[in-house]
């Protein structure tokens, strides 16, 4: 396992069907600190939901992208501003905009589903 520690996942769910919901639960389970970020939702599995990255008062090693490109090209300058170590773009949220943002901003960005990266131990 990396050094990614404190993972935001952007886009998160009560849902437990959801797989913002299912990454949530596998980030804390491997110990990982994690941020749920989304603003309609107070908690998901006991964590405190944040409404915007620009609440989170910590570094961020990781950014996981569980939005439309539509919605996260909006956050674009929240999630520069945050300079994570990386951000993933989970399946169904790439975003080419926002990818040539965080190339302008020096944010390392990747596609990739942290389901799969977790299961593998390649996150």
């Amino acid at each position: 396992m990396s050094e990614q520690r404190t993972v935001a996942v952007l886009g998160a769910s009560d849902n437990p069907e959801r797989y913002a919901y299912k990454a949530i639960d596998r980030l804390a389970g491997k110990g990982f600190d994690v941020i749920p970020v989304n603003p309609t939702l107070k908690e998901v599995l006991g964590l405190r939901v944040l409404p915007t990255l620009g609440e989170i008062d910590t570094k961020l090693d990781t950014v996981s992208v569980y939005l439309s490109a539509q919605r996260s090209t909006a956050l674009a300058g929240e999630i520069v501003a945050s300079r994570p170590g990386r951000v993933i773009f989970n399946p169904g949220a790439e975003n080419p905009v926002l990818a040539t943002t965080l190339d302008e901003a020096g944010i390392p960005w990747m596609h990739a589903c942290t389901l799969v990266l977790l299961a593998t131990d390649r996150f």
